[in-house]
């Protein structure tokens, strides 16, 4: 198929980046958005989220002449769908960006043309979603024009290595579509390319995170039995994975980011009776933020011979879903903090990626300085390195805290204790006289 034109929708953490790559590549590439902030952004010359590398690319695009942001579409060889798809409080996936997405594209479809859909969704959209919709045109899927599904595979932090170098599956409603769809990634791909049918390549995208969440989630199992045992979970788990056949990840304050928190339940939702195990394993990470609150809770009480956290002074370090990240989708970071402050805790917050963060709730600060400087007690949440390569001594003189709570395993104890503090660890129940293991 010959592309020398696209319309990729959305302009997100993935839109923007394979809207870039496909105009530094050669293709004329219209970037659209209904988000009239990004737009904007974008116009001025600047960037809406963080990526590292983002920047430069983004400016080589539009430098180009070959990138063009736009709020509206214009006819195309090839339309990319990469649009948000949350899910509502009830966990049912919220499909209302892709459904708008695939209208408006409509007025624009012509015989001939490729739409791809990368938006992460449950099994089935794109054969009972979209196809529906764009044969609302007047033209048939497989037979006027080509409807794919492609997900995307990236890792933030890594997005434009990855975007590049990864593998890739692209699912048609028809070989031909599938076909299409390699035509168009071959363009910067350097990856192997797998050709499959639509629902097997959403089935794809959704096992692969699903097989991460349930892996956090025994992993986090792990971290509350060893906390009852009074063991410490960060020394059981390299010595488990001695074993040639294990591969035991990390546990945390939860499962957060677009995807390994939201897909599992796309499953859930589409066939809850075979899906028990999915399930259990999102209930046991959308608990993690509510044990990291007792264990903070406990801590505070063994300070102080208090067990509540009503007026305690927190300072929160880390907000994004993950480590070395400015991405606050889903975070159960910010969970904590919320349920921190709901327990009647004085909680400020410092994002080291996103310092300029607004919370609903929650005291934000740019400066780690002010989030330090009348705490109680602090909390790491996320392993940015900044937060992890901490002076315990230069941090000792700018905050009263005496108390800490790690929860990713990301401060050295002895050095810490020898700046005068005492180091609380998710999932270490090893030292018993903290009283904070068991329950």
């Amino acid at each position: 198929m010959n592309i020398t034109k696209i319309c990729v929708l959305g302009l997100g953490y993935t839109g923007l980046p394979t809207a870039s790559t496909f105009a530094t590549h050669g293709l004329r590439v219209v970037g659209v958005d209904n988000n009239p902030v990004i737009v904007e952004t974008l116009l001025k010359g600047g960037l809406h989220i963080y990526e590292p590398g983002l920047r430069t690319l983004v400016q080589a695009a539009i430098g180009s002449g070959n990138l063009v942001i736009s709020d509206h579409l214009e006819p195309a060889d090839a339309f990319v769908i990469e649009v948000p798809t949350p899910f509502y409080p009830d966990k049912r996936a919220d499909m209302r960006a892709v459904t708008s997405a695939t209208e408006a594209i409509v007025p624009y479809l012509r015989h001939g043309n490729l739409v791809v859909l990368e938006s992460t969704s449950p099994p089935l959209t794109t054969v009972n979603l979209l196809a529906p919709i764009l044969e609302g045109s007047g033209l048939r899927a497989g037979e006027d024009f080509h409807l794919a599904y492609s997900p995307e595979r990236v890792m933030p932090g890594q997005i434009l290595r990855e975007i590049i170098e990864n593998d890739r599956v692209i699912g048609g409603v028809d070989p031909a579509s599938a076909e299409a769809g390699r035509d168009l990634f071959s363009i910067f791909v350097r990856g192997e390319i797998f050709l499959t049918d639509a629902t097997t390549a959403e089935m794809v995208k959704l096992m692969e995170n699903t097989y991460r969440d349930v892996n956090i989630a025994l992993a986090n199992e792990f971290a509350r039995l060893a906390e009852r045992f009074g063991i410490d979970i960060w020394e059981a788990i390299p010595i488990a994975n001695r074993h040639p056949r294990v591969n035991i990840l990390r546990p945390g304050a939860g499962v957060g980011g677009h995807c390994i928190s939201v897909d599992p339940w796309f499953l859930v939702e589409a066939a809850p009776d075979l899906s028990p195990l999915i399930s259990t394993a999102r209930r046991v990470n959308d608990g993690q933020p509510q044990h990291v609150v007792e264990l903070v809770g406990r801590a505070a009480g063994s300070s102080t011979e208090r067990d509540e956290l009503t007026g305690r002074r927190i300072a929160i370090l880390g907000l994004a879903y993950k480590e070395n990240v400015d991405d606050l989708r889903e975070s159960p970071a910010i969970e904590v903090a919320q349920l921190l402050a709901g327990s009647g805790a004085l909680v400020t917050a410092y994002e080291p990626n996103r310092i300029d963060a607004q919370l609903h709730g929650i005291d934000t600060t740019p400066s780690l300085e002010s989030a330090l400087a009348n705490a109680e007690i602090i909390v790491l949440l996320v392993g940015h390195a900044e937060l992890k390569n901490l002076n315990p001594g230069e941090i000792s003189k700018i905050t009263p805290a005496r108390v800490l709570v790690d929860c990713v395993n990301g401060w050295n104890r002895p050095a810490w204790e020898q700046a005068g503090f005492r180091l609380y660890r998710l999932g270490d129940g090893s030292w018993r006289d903290s009283g904070i293991h068991g329950s």
